[in-house]
């Protein structure tokens, strides 16, 4: 089976393109080609930029047998995407968002019958526009069509928010107080890639898939925040300060936390795998929370001499937030 990979060396794609690359796919990236860590053995490296519209258009014509887009944020991009792969490929993956579901949530519980209505965050809202029309195109026959909705997944980046997770550990290396919204024991899914790629690689190609979408998550399992911040400062050897500050408060100093927080991580949520694993079979996430931590222990301690440089403004802020509320 011939995959092409739209990304493939991000956050969540890296693992699905090693995956595949173990499944015995034949793997091509289309990508700037700027990347740290090498491809796997045997997959291809097709160089250009997204915005090249010629470049773009040429892949159309190798007949993949899945398109896996993970670099799609506005509708233009599929609707290119349509018109370059529309009838020249057998399936197109759209990477879309679980943060797109109905926030407040209606039920803890989330199942891809939980309708999409985010009207926090215009990131959602994006997703959500354009999983409808490539709906709309797969009903009208012109692609075929596969939804995937990953939520917090990750693989050598702690956990963010309101700041970056290089932030984060700055602040728990230094001793400096870790914003943590509401009471902290809201309850919050994350997913490592490496076990996303496990059930994503066996979608392609799968019949069953067409014309439907599947969040692919822990299931039913969620951490509270404050067990999360806890395992990453164990992860980094210390000891995190935690400061606790109501959601409304953080709007109060930045109106754009809004997308983040109501539209996504401020409210308790576990995701229900049962439809994914109803297509590709039993599956479920190996990767504990204490591992994926010591993971992104390790990447940051790698990186971090060399690419984290502390933004003053932004520490400054974070302090001035935990001391209103100590």
């Amino acid at each position: 089976m011939k995959v092409l990979y739209i990304g493939g060396t991000g956050e969540i794609s890296y693992e699905c393109v090693r995956r595949s690359a173990e499944l015995g796919q034949e793997v091509s990236v289309f990508n700037r080609g700027r990347h740290d860590e090498p491809l796997p053995a045997g997959v291809r490296q097709i160089t250009g930029d997204l915005a090249d519209d010629a470049a773009y258009g040429r892949l159309g014509a190798e007949g993949f047998d899945a398109v896996c887009q993970f670099l799609a944020y506005k509708r233009e991009t599929v609707e290119r995407d349509v018109r370059v792969f529309g009838g020249r490929c057998g399936q197109y993956v759209f990477i879309s968002s679980a943060s797109a579901y109905q926030k407040p949530p209606p039920t803890v519980v989330v199942t891809e019958q939980t309708p999409l209505a985010n009207p926090y965050w215009p990131y959602s809202q994006a997703k959500a526009e354009m999983e409808r029309y490539l709906l709309e195109q797969h009903a009208a026959g012109a692609i075929r069509v596969t939804i995937v909705r990953p939520s917090h997944t990750h693989r050598t980046r702690f956990p963010g928010g309101i700041a970056r997770g290089d932030d984060w550990a700055w602040r728990m290396l230094n001793g400096r107080p870790v914003i943590v919204h509401g009471d902290g024991q809201s309850l919050w899914t994350i997913t490592h890639s490496r076990d996303f790629a496990g059930a994503f690689c066996r979608l392609l190609g799968e019949p069953r898939a067409l014309g439907e979408a599947f969040h692919i998550t822990r299931h039913m399992q969620s951490y509270a925040w404050d067990d999360i911040y806890r395992a990453m400062g164990a992860a980094l050897g210390v000891e995190p300060r935690l400061s606790h500050v109501p959601v409304g408060q953080l709007l109060d100093w930045n109106g754009r936390w809004a997308g983040p927080l109501l539209g996504d991580k401020a409210w308790s949520v576990k995701f229900d795998n049962t439809k994914v694993r109803s297509v590709v079979g039993e599956w479920v996430c190996e990767v504990s929370l204490a591992e994926a931590m010591a993971g992104a222990a390790a990447d940051y301690s790698e990186r971090r001499a060399e690419d984290h440089r502390p933004d003053p403004a932004v520490h400054e802020r974070l302090d001035r937030i935990a001391a209103e509320n100590s």
